[in-house]
């Protein structure tokens, strides 16, 4: 699992992270807070975010995050170079595919990753009022269509969860039946962090100059 983090978190909250770290989760930059985004601030001000992240997270978990969540998925068009030139290995702000694809930055290269957002229930339930139910069948059923595409060819599929809305008593227990269908499969998917996926992706072949 891929945990997208804001690094406050550690200072209001830090037993939550602590949970994920013993389970051996992926720990996502996601800013500082989700009330500031990146078009916010000019590009000095956008790199001390960054690293202020970078740094918070790093000093709780031993080791540098490599995937970045803008906080609003609302990045500016420079984040995509300082991500890179501040070591990371992929973003998850632009998600025009179901693989990851190499983007050029002004120094280099970064994988842009899948990132869902039909699957993913801030818009599904919290903006469009969708039931748990409804979430739940959009799960499987997308799930069941990539499971039959990826006969042709390999193919990244992510869910993305927020603890306040499917943690509801209600909510989750039709989450826990989609993912029982899901996990049935795991003899034919890689159940994989982001950060791996990416980190596999990139060791199989350079990108294109």
């Amino acid at each position: 699992m891929s945990l997208l983090l804001n690094s406050e978190i550690y200072d209001h909250c830090p037993e939550v992270v602590a949970e994920f770290r013993a389970r051996g989760d992926e720990v996502v930059g996601h800013g500082r807070t989700n009330s500031e985004h990146q078009n916010d601030f000019d590009e000095a001000g956008e790199t001390q975010l960054i690293r202020d992240v970078t740094e918070a997270i790093t000093r709780h978990e031993g080791k540098p995050p490599q995937g970045w969540l803008s906080p609003g998925v609302n990045p500016s068009a420079r984040t995509p170079d300082l991500l890179q030139e501040a070591g990371y290995i992929y973003i998850l702000d632009w998600p025009m595919d179901d693989q990851p694809v190499w983007i050029r930055t002004r120094r280099g290269r970064l994988l842009a990753m899948p990132y869902p957002h039909e699957i993913n229930d801030v818009p599904m339930i919290g903006i469009h009022h969708g039931t748990a139910q409804a979430f739940a069948d959009a799960i499987i059923d997308n799930f069941e269509e990539m499971l039959e595409q990826c006969e042709a060819r390999p193919l990244v599929y992510g869910i993305s969860l927020h603890a306040f809305i499917v943690g509801q008593p209600f909510r989750l227990r039709h989450l826990r039946r989609a993912l029982q269908v899901v996990a049935k499969h795991n003899d034919r998917v890689w159940l994989a962090t982001t950060g791996a996926i990416a980190a596999h992706y990139a060791s199989l072949a350079l990108p294109e100059a």
